[in-house]
């Protein structure tokens, strides 16, 4: 098969969906090479490269595509695909371009989560009339939409009405570099490096209302403990609030917020990322609303505890491994941060249960699922 994909976020997105792309991508090539896989890219990258015969970059070639690359990519490409004579062109974040429905190209878009609309207080007005306008289109036009949870399909039904047979559920994978044991050495290097605490609890995502990292906070008031908080992520006007708690009842020196650290200036914490979650001794994610719940899974793969929520997408992702609780009940957080680091037995349980758990998520599995929609 010839198989394209709007490949914008792939070679420019740092984040979530640039990660998925990227993964994605780089899996179909290594594990189906009989395949071609054309990346529309509306300008060149210098961050991001494919290194696999079978992937073929596909630039804006005329001088008006090149100067206005987001027309070309939502609007013009409709002729390099028919040129290219496609079997399937994905959209891996939502979207699909404008006049794709008068092709015979098989049509499949990837759709995370619908977050703007279940909290729209979170996002400009103006963005959410545009991302509605965007993916309404891409469902109505494509002929399977991925789903990468059971919450997201369920969302997709009942809040845009799209057939449940034209959804299909792939869950992602996990950057194989957390099921990598750190060495001593280098988990000593880390942790010397961002000065880190001989134990900690862990927090990694934004610092946002929905993330929920108060309840953390409410949980460290009622622990008689002085293990802290280590918080990965950053935020604005709700991490000002998160302050002001900490700072109300006397627990700023029990929060340490990574990202305010100079180290983080010098140093890609991503690459450390990995050796961050397994020197932890519990990984919190408290959130009321996720698409999948990624740094779950990582923290499983790195063999570190789970406490996480019992709504959305989270059961999916933490399986049997997780210890959960309400979204607004910190004693039961306490209780469970309490349990989990006073006993051995428990906390290796749920590291060997995480690991067991983890391996269902793995980038080969992922794209085997993805290469059936495209074969089905």
């Amino acid at each position: 098969m010839n198989i394209g994909f709007d490949a914008k976020r792939a070679y420019h997105n740092q984040t979530g969906l640039g990660h998925y792309s990227r993964t994605l991508i780089q899996s179909l090539a290594e594990n189906f090479a009989e395949h071609s896989y054309y990346l529309f890219n509306p300008k060149p990258s210098t961050t991001h490269k494919f290194t696999q015969k079978k992937i073929i970059e596909v630039l804006p070639q005329k001088l008006l595509h090149k100067k206005i690359s987001a027309a070309w990519r939502s609007n013009f490409i409709t002729k390099e695909i028919e040129q290219l004579q496609l079997d399937v062109f994905h959209g891996l974040s939502h979207e699909l371009p404008l006049g794709l429905q008068k092709l015979s190209v098989k049509k499949i878009v990837t759709i995370h989560d619908l977050i703007f609309e279940k909290y729209p207080h979170q996002f400009p007005f103006i963005d959410r009339i545009i991302y509605r306008k965007k993916f309404k289109y891409a469902c109505q036009v494509a002929d399977s939409v991925i789903a990468i949870s059971k919450q997201t399909k369920q969302d997709l039904i009942e809040l845009y009405n799209v057939p449940e047979k034209k959804i299909e559920i792939c869950y992602q994978s996990c950057n194989p570099a957390f099921s990598i044991k750190s060495t001593p050495q280098e988990l000593a290097t880390v942790k010397e490096k961002y000065n880190l605490p001989n134990a900690y609890l862990l927090y990694v995502g934004s610092i946002i209302e929905r993330k929920n990292l108060l309840l953390i906070c409410k949980a460290l008031k009622k622990l008689n403990s002085d293990m802290p908080l280590v918080v990965i992520g950053d935020g604005k006007e709700y991490k000002k609030n998160i302050q002001r708690y900490l700072h109300q009842n006397n627990l700023t020196d029990k929060v340490i917020f990574l990202n305010d650290k100079p180290i983080i200036q010098k140093h890609d914490i991503s690459i450390d990322l990995p050796a961050i979650y397994q020197l932890a001794d519990v990984f919190i994610y408290p959130s009321i609303y996720e698409g999948f719940g990624i740094p779950i899974l990582e923290a499983l793969q790195s063999c570190t505890p789970v406490i996480t929520t019992n709504v959305s997408c989270m059961p999916e992702t933490g399986g049997n491994a997780a210890y959960y609780i309400d979204t607004d009940d910190d004693e039961a957080l306490a209780h469970a941060i309490t349990t989990i680091t006073t006993s051995a037995s428990i906390k290796n349980k749920m590291i060997q249960n995480g690991y067991l758990h983890a391996a269902n998520f793995t980038n080969k599995k992922c794209a085997e699922r993805v290469m059936q929609v495209y074969t089905k």
